[in-house]
Order: C-alpha cells, then structure tokens, then sequence
C-alpha cells in the first residue's frame, strides 16, 4: 500500500528536495485524514460509554491531527530554495515544525491529565456498548497501519519527523489498548480504573512530547553528525592516492538535503601546488555529487618525505596514544632551532574527556621533555566535531 502510494503520488529520487516534500506531505496529509476520522470515531464511543479516558484518546487523535498540520506546513516552507535571508535555505523549518507538534502534544497531556484526575476524585459508572468497542478496535489497527506507513516514509527520505510521527502512532495504538481494558475491566469487576486509564494514557502523551522535543531541538542547535556518513567521507577522500591524511572533518546541517561539509585534506608537501589545488576541486565536486552536499576542503602540505620528520611525529602519535587511545595528532611540523627542536601539532581530544585541554597539552609536553630535553612540543587542542 505505501510503496502504490509513493508510486503515485511522489515517485523519484528521494534525495531530490521536490520528492523529499511529496514524500512529507504524502504522510501529512495521511495523518490528517485519518487522525481527523479516529477522533470523531472515539469521541462518539467515549460519549456512548462515558469513559474520559476513551474521551482523552480522542483528544490525543485531534492534537495528532494538529501535529500533522504542523508537519505539512514544515515540508512546504523546508522546501523552499534559498533566498537572500536564508542562503542556507529553510530546510531547517522541519524541525522547527517538529518543535512546535512536542509543545502541542505537550499541552494537550497535561489537559488531559487534570480531567483524569477529576475523574478519579469523582468517578462515574461506565456502559459497555459493542459500538465503542468496535470503533477503538479498528483505531488500533488504523494506529498500527499509521506506524508502519510512516516508518517507511521516514526510512525512505531519512526524516525525524515522519520516524517520530510513525513512533507516535504505535504508542497511540498501546494506549488505546490500555483504554479498552480499562473500559473492561470498569464494567464487568465494577473498579473505577477509567480515572487512572485516562491519567496513564496523558502520561503517556507528555511522555511522547517529551522525546518529540529532544528529537527536534538537538538538530537545532547542532547534533553530532551521522558517524557512518562521516566515515563514508572519509574514506571518500581517501580514496585518493595523492592524499596523505584526513582530519578536522565537520559536518553541518541545515536540513535534510542541505548539508555542509568542511575538512582539511593533508597533501605530500612536494607536489606542486596547481596540481595540488586541482586535486581539491576535484574531490570537492565528488562530494557534492555524491553526498548532495557543499564541500570545502582545507589543503594542508605535509612533509612525509623527510625520515627525521617522519620519524618524530611516529613517536609522538605513540606518546599521545599512550596517555590515552582516544587521542591522535595532525598537523605534524619540526622547526630546528640553536638549543631546542620544535615539534608543532594538533592533538584532537573528544568531548567529555577526564583532563583539561590544558593538562593534556602540559602532560604531551612533559613526556616530550622525559624523552630528550631538547623537544619543545607547541601543542594546539583539537575538539572532535566528528
């Protein structure tokens, strides 16, 4: 059924950005209509059984039914191009779409939670009726198709906010669940549940809108990059013979489709330098093809010619290393002077690592001077943004 409907309403490349929102407002339009349907449904039965927690399901259907709305709208401003105040395009507006939805969601749980605790204050009898039954069977198993339908679409053109539409809809469909037994269990044993059901089913809504933020903030204020996209760029670049090493590799998005990639490229300090230049610009038009991104590369000239250099940077890749594996160096240089050798690098530490970045400099430094007292290390602090 899904891959009939993206065959007949947004069929093509999902990497393109006019596929990418068909494919959005394909599921948003979905959600919509169906969210719209299971609302009306639900509130019938929870008005034939007097339940507020059947009611509440209801609710959390028409706030599905606003983040939809919501979601459409961030596909369509997403997929404009770049104008003069946005050079960078609006991709980024999926995830301000998906803010918005978690601070709805947010908003109709905690609605919905103080009338289920007026519910257990003051309960009122249930009636069982096979329509009410019926209506929150199927909205199980209109739940369940939503989950799937949305977790393809979302698999398809790589978007957060479809996945955690498709999450939504299976924890909708767990929670309706917790409605009909609770509706059960109120008629036939006489025990008031309908009160905690309904209180449960809110919680369970702020619960989802909790992590519905924490999936669209991070992207916006800069998640660390995709590791498997990072270290296909990697190898990427060094595919290349002429390339000696990569590193300072950082990523940044500004929506799906409209990334930035930036990283220096170390190069044999004897090629000549048009040829060098040339061999940048021809990998950064392989990234651009590859990845439909925009790549600038750094070129930096090492010297791995030089036996003495090759050498010393050998032992301090080892000295660094031995302080700690999660520490390498880059940018390897060695000055000659009349007392003192100096040996110039970049040590990458990662983020959340138990030494300063200035006592791991004064340790390097330390070691340095354990091994001969003429080495003067010059350290500079690298953060891996990888």
């Amino acid at each position: 059924m899904t891959k009939l409907l993206i065959n007949l309403f947004a069929k093509g490349d999902p990497k393109d950005p006019a596929i990418r929102r068909r494919i959005g407002c394909l599921g948003s339009m979905t959600g919509i209509v169906m969210n719209i349907v299971l609302f009306c449904g639900k509130l019938l039965a929870g008005v034939i059984a007097g339940s507020i927690s059947v009611m509440a399901d209801a609710f959390n259907n028409l706030s599905d039914a606003g983040s939809s709305l919501i979601t459409l709208v961030g596909f369509r401003v997403a997929g404009r191009p770049a104008d003069r105040e946005h050079p960078f395009g609006h991709g980024r507006m999926e995830y301000v779409s998906g803010l918005i939805i978690s601070f709805v969601i947010l908003m109709m749980g905690f609605e919905l939670g103080k009338s289920s605790v007026s519910k257990i204050i003051h309960p009122e009898d249930m009636v069982l009726s096979r329509l009410a039954l019926v209506i929150l069977i199927v909205s199980v198993a209109a739940k369940l198709w939503m989950f799937l339908f949305n977790r393809k679409l979302g698999k398809y053109i790589n978007s957060q906010t479809l996945r955690a539409t498709a999450l939504d809809s299976l924890t909708d469909s767990v929670a309706t669940c917790a409605v009909m037994i609770s509706m059960l269990i109120s008629v036939f044993t006489g025990l008031h549940t309908d009160g905690i059901a309904g209180l449960l089913v809110s919680l369970f809504i702020v619960y989802t809108g909790v992590e519905a933020f924490r999936g669209s903030v991070t992207p916006l204020l800069g998640a660390r990059p995709d590791s498997e996209l990072v270290e296909r760029i990697y190898e990427r670049v060094m595919s290349y013979p002429e390339i000696v090493g990569v590193h300072d590799l950082m990523v940044h998005d500004y929506g799906v489709g409209r990334t930035i990639v930036s990283l220096h490229a170390e190069v044999p300090v004897t090629m000549d330098f048009g040829e060098a230049h040339e061999l940048i610009d021809i990998i950064e038009d392989d990234l651009k093809s590859e990845y439909k991104c925009v790549a600038t590369i750094h070129m930096d000239p090492v010297d791995n010619m030089d036996e003495e250099t090759v050498a010393l940077k050998e032992m301090c890749r080892k000295l660094v290393s031995d302080i700690d594996p999660k520490l390498t160096i880059h940018d390897f240089r060695m000055t000659k002077g009349t007392a003192h050798v100096n040996l110039l690098f970049d040590v990458v530490v990662p983020f959340g690592f138990g030494m300063t970045d200035g006592e791991v400099a004064e340790r390097i430094r330390q070691k340095l001077k354990a091994v001969d007292e003429k080495y003067f290390a010059v350290v500079n602090v690298d953060k891996d943004m990888s």
